[in-house]
C-alpha cells in the first residue's frame, strides 16, 4: 500500500472543485480492494471508492480519509439462445462499453450512449436516458461487501433500484465496492416506442427500422447539442433530480401554467421537469458573476463552473436557484450529484 498523499480532488470531479485528499490509491483488481480496505480500517480512516468523477462534488475541506480511483477494467461475453449476458469491470468507462456493444450488434443500452463516468458507477445512481435505465439491463453486480468482508454477488432484484437510485446509494451507502456489473442484451434491433425526441430524430432523418447504432446516434446527436462535455467545460451534468409532487399539487400548477412539462407515474404522483422550472424563471443561459458559476444556455438543468473559487460558491449558487423555484412554484429540488 503506496497511496498518494494530499492529492487535489478537484482533479477528480468534473465540476473542477473541492479539497485536497489525505490519501488517495488507483485501484485494479478485487484483490486490492481487499488489501485497502484492510490499510484503511488500520489506520481508523473512512475509505470512498470513486469512478471518473461525474457525479461528484468535493468539499472545500476535500476527505480526510482514503480515496480509492476505480480502475478495474475487463469485458467478458456470454452469448445465449435469446441473450448476451456481458460482465464488464466497474472502472471501465461506460460510454466505450456502450460503443463496443453496439458494435457487435447487440441492443438494450444505446440509448444510455454519452453518459459520463464508469460502468460502476450506472446501478450506483440506477443512470437513465431516453426512456431507459439500467435496471433494465441489469442481470446483477459483483462487490466487495465491507460489512461481510468478502466478495458477494448481488441480483438485481435486491438492489433496490428506483428513479435514479438503488440501495447502493441509499440504505447501503458506502458498504459494496463494485468491482464489475453483469447486463443481458440482446441482438434485436430496438423496438418503438421511442423518446419523444429520439423520435423526432429518427423522422427526421427518415429512419423507420432503426439499428441499435442508429438509436446511439441519434442520443449522442441530441445529447451532444443540449450538453457541454465535461471534459472541456466543468459540470456534473444534470444539477437536480426532476421533482415527484402528489398530483393535487400537479392539479393546481397546471392551473397556473397549462404548459408544464410532467410525466405521470406508477404510484400516482407526477414527476415534473425541473428544466421547466428553471426555464420558466428565465435562467437557462445565466450567468453569475459573484460566484463564477452560470447554467448552460442550451439545458437549464447543467450548472457550469466559469470561475468559481471554490465549492461554497457553487453551493450558494445552488441555494439561491434552489430558493428561487421554493418561492415561485412550492416545490423543493433534490441536488442530483452527490456533495462529499
Amino acid at each position: 500500500m503506496k497511496p498518494l498523499e494530499n492529492v487535489p480532488l478537484s482533479a477528480y470531479s468534473t465540476m473542477r472543485l473541492g479539497g485536497p485528499a489525505r490519501y488517495l490509491l488507483e485501484i485494479h483488481s478485487a484483490l486490492e480492494i481487499e488489501a485497502a480496505v484492510s490499510w484503511a480500517e488500520e489506520q481508523n480512516l473512512p475509505l470512498i471508492m470513486i469512478g471518473g468523477g461525474s457525479n461528484i462534488i468535493w468539499s472545500d475541506a476535500g476527505y480526510e480519509g482514503l480515496v480509492l480511483v476505480n480502475k478495474i477494467s475487463g469485458y467478458e461475453v456470454q452469448d445465449q439462445t435469446s441473450q448476451v449476458f456481458i460482465t464488464v469491470g466497474s472502472g471501465e468507462p461506460w460510454d466505450s462499453v456502450v460503443v463496443r456493444t453496439v458494435a457487435e450488434g447487440l441492443s438494450g443500452i444505446e440509448q444510455l450512449s454519452l453518459i459520463p463516468g464508469t460502468t460502476g458507477a450506472t446501478p450506483i445512481q440506477n443512470v437513465g436516458a431516453y426512456g431507459r435505465e439500467i435496471a433494465d439491463v441489469l442481470v446483477c453486480v459483483q462487490a466487495y461487501d465491507r460489512t461481510e468482508k468478502k466478495m458477494v454477488v448481488v441480483p438485481k432484484i435486491d438492489c433496490g433500484f428506483a428513479y435514479r437510485t438503488s440501495r447502493f446509494k441509499a440504505v447501503d451507502k458506502g458498504r459494496f465496492l463494485i468491482t464489475s456489473v453483469t447486463l443481458a442484451l440482446v441482438r434485436t434491433s430496438p423496438f418503438p416506442p421511442y423518446y419523444a425526441t429520439v423520435e423526432t430524430y429518427l423522422r427526421e432523418h427518415d429512419i423507420k427500422r432503426p439499428s441499435s447504432a442508429q438509436i446511439r446516434e441519434a442520443v449522442v446527436a441530441i445529447r451532444s447539442s443540449k450538453l457541454p462535455d465535461p471534459a472541456i467545460v466543468a459540470n456534473c451534468g444534470s444539477f437536480f433530480h426532476n421533482p415527484i409532487i402528489p398530483i393535487d399539487q400537479l392539479d393546481e400548477l397546471r392551473d397556473q401554467y397549462p404548459s408544464i412539462t410532467y410525466w405521470p407515474t406508477n404510484e400516482g404522483q407526477a414527476k415534473v421537469s425541473a428544466a421547466w422550472l428553471l426555464e420558466r424563471l428565465g435562467l437557462k443561459g445565466y450567468h453569475e458573476p459573484s460566484t463564477g458559476m452560470a447554467i448552460w444556455d442550451k439545458q437549464a438543468l447543467v450548472f457550469v463552473n466559469e470561475r468559481a473559487p471554490n465549492t461554497a460558491a457553487l453551493l450558494a449558487f445552488r441555494d439561491a436557484i434552489s430558493a428561487a423555484v421554493q418561492k415561485k412554484f412550492g416545490i423543493i429540488l433534490e441536488q442530483e450529484p452527490e456533495l462529499i
